[in-house]
C-alpha cells in the first residue's frame, strides 16, 4: 500500500480521538501509579526506580460518566543521555497534543530544579495543568503540598496514587474542563479495527518498524536491547479502514528474564499477541533465525494468531547470507502454515509498503466464511483420496464461526490426530486460506 509512503496523508491520520489529557512529570514521581489508579488496574508498568516509562502509552479512561484518552509519559529532562532526551521529546508531544495536563510532582521530595524546568515548559502549552501534589500518603502531610503552589500554576491537589486518596477530587475537576464530545448515533454501526501485533527478540528493530508504518516517531528508538518497555499502540486510518498496531517489548527465554520491570514488559506484549488478530514476528537478519525466534513462533501460532514474517535489517546481509537466511526460514519455521515472509529495511523504510497489502490477504482469510456445501465437498473428496483408519468417517461439516476459521465436523467416531491434521491442510488448501490458523472441532454423531 503506497499511502504508507505519505506520512501526514489521509491513509495515515488517526481516527477522531476523545479528549486526550496527559500525564507529565520528571522521572520518578509516580506518575504510572497514578494512571492505575485512574484506569482502576495496573495498566502500566511501576516499578520504584527512575525511567521504567518510556514511550507514551495511551488508554481510554471513564470518571463519572465523562470519557477521555489518558496518555502516561516518561520522565522529562532538560538534558541527559541520548535515550533521556528521546524519552523527553516523546513527553513533549504528549504535552502539545493534550486537552488537559496532570503535571505530577513528589510533594514528600518538595520541589526540585528538574520540577521547575518542567514548568518552564508547561508554560508554553495552552492546555490548563493540574498540580498532583502526589505521595501525600495521609493528612499528617497534608501540607507538604502547599509548597507546590510556589511553582504559580495554582492550586495543588494533594493526592496518593497508591492509595487513591485525593484522587477522585483531582477527577471532578479535571472532566470539569474537557472539551464535550459529541455523542455518538447508535444507528452508526461501529467499524472493528484490527490489532496488528509487532513480536520478536529485543533489538530486533520493532519499534523503528512501528514508527515507519505509522509515520511518526511514536516509540522510542535505540541500539540498546529492550528500549520498549510496555506495548504501545496506535490507530491508523488505511485505505482498507482502521488498523491498530501494537508494538511490544522484546520477548526472550525466562531464564533470561532477570529484571521485574523486564518480566512485566513481556507479560504485557504475551497479551498483546493474545487479543491481537495478527502478529508480525521481526527477525534479525543480520542473525538469522534463532531458537527463540522459533519458540516465539510457536507462541503466536498457539495464540490463534496469523503471522507474516519480516526479515529485517536485509539491506545488511549479503547475497549468499541471504540464501542462507531462505533456508533457514523454511527448515526452522516449517510448522507455520504457508507464511508469507518479507524483506525490509525498517530504517530506510525498503520493502515496507509491501506489508500492508500482506496484512490485508490475512485480515480477509481471518474473516472468511465459508458456504457449507463447499466446505463439505472438500471434506468428501479429501476422505475418498485418503479414508480415515478404522472405519471413521466425516459425516457433515460446517464452518462455525470466524476470526480465526472454526469448522465442526460430526464423525461417526473418534478420529486420529494425523488424520485430523489431513482434514485442516485439506481445507486450507481447497479454501485458500495461506497463513491464517484454523480451528477443528469433532463431534461424535451416529449415522
Amino acid at each position: 500500500m503506497n499511502d504508507l509512503d505519505r506520512s501526514g496523508s489521509e491513509a495515515l491520520s488517526e481516527a477522531p480521538p476523545l479528549p486526550t489529557v496527559a500525564i507529565v512529570g520528571r522521572p520518578n514521581v509516580g506518575k504510572s501509579t497514578l494512571m492505575n489508579r485512574i484506569l482502576g488496574r495496573r495498566e502500566a508498568i511501576v516499578e520504584e526506580k527512575p525511567g521504567v516509562t518510556r514511550d507514551r502509552k495511551a488508554v481510554d479512561a471513564e470518571w463519572q460518566g465523562a470519557e477521555f484518552t489518558l496518555v502516561d509519559t516518561g520522565g522529562w529532562l532538560s538534558r541527559g543521555s541520548e535515550i533521556d532526551q528521546k524519552v523527553s521529546r516523546q513527553s513533549e508531544a504528549a504535552i502539545e497534543t493534550a486537552d488537559a495536563l496532570l503535571f505530577v510532582v513528589d510533594a514528600s521530595v518538595g520541589v526540585t530544579e528538574e520540577d521547575d524546568q518542567v514548568v518552564r515548559y508547561l508554560r508554553s502549552s495552552k492546555a490548563p495543568v493540574f498540580v498532583v501534589a502526589n505521595k501525600i500518603d495521609d493528612a499528617v502531610h497534608q501540607d507538604q503540598a502547599w509548597e507546590l503552589v510556589s511553582l504559580g500554576l495554582g492550586q495543588p491537589y494533594p493526592v496518593s496514587s497508591l492509595h487513591g486518596r485525593g484522587v477522585g477530587d483531582l477527577l471532578d475537576d479535571l472532566v470539569a474542563v474537557l472539551p464535550e464530545v459529541e455523542p455518538s448515533n447508535p444507528e452508526d454501526e461501529e467499524e472493528r479495527v484490527f490489532g496488528i501485533a509487532l513480536v520478536g527478540r529485543p533489538n530486533v528493530g520493532k519499534s523503528t518498524l512501528f514508527n515507519r508504518l505509522i509515520g511518526e516517531d511514536r516509540s522510542v528508538v535505540h541500539d540498546m536491547p529492550g528500549t520498549t518497555r510496555d506495548t504501545v499502540d496506535t490507530v491508523i486510518q488505511t485505505a482498507d479502514g482502521p488498523v491498530r498496531f501494537l508494538d511490544t517489548a522484546g520477548m526472550r527465554r525466562r531464564s533470561r528474564i532477570d529484571e521485574d520491570t523486564e518480566y512485566y514488559s513481556v507479560v504485557r506484549a504475551l497479551k498483546a499477541v493474545d487479543t491481537a488478530d495478527i502478529a508480525l514476528l521481526v527477525i534479525d537478519s543480520t542473525e538469522g533465525v534463532t531458537q527463540q525466534d522459533q519458540r516465539l513462533a510457536e507462541r503466536v501460532d498457539g495464540a490463534g494468531c496469523p503471522i507474516v514474517i519480516v526479515l529485517n535489517k536485509w539491506d545488511q546481509i549479503g547475497t549468499e547470507r541471504r540464501m542462507d537466511l531462505a533456508d533457514q526460514v523454511e527448515r526452522k519455521l516449517s510448522f507455520l502454515p504457508d507464511v508469507p515472509n518479507h524483506r525490509v529495511s525498517a530504517l530506510t523504510g525498503a520493502g515496507v509498503e509491501r506489508l500492508l497489502p500482506s496484512l490485508n490477504i490475512a485480515i480477509d482469510a481471518y474473516q472468511k466464511r465459508v458456504p457449507t456445501k463447499k466446505v463439505n465437498d472438500i471434506i468428501r473428496l479429501a476422505q475418498q483420496a485418503q479414508p480415515a483408519p478404522a472405519g471413521g468417517r466425516v459425516l457433515y461439516a460446517t464452518q462455525g464461526a470466524t476470526d480465526p476459521p472454526t469448522f465442526t465436523l460430526f464423525a461417526n467416531r473418534e478420529l486420529p490426530g494425523h488424520y485430523l491434521r489431513y482434514l485442516e491442510r485439506s481445507l486450507r488448501e481447497g479454501l485458500d486460506f495461506g497463513p491464517t490458523p484454523i480451528k477443528i472441532r469433532v463431534r461424535k454423531r451416529s449415522e
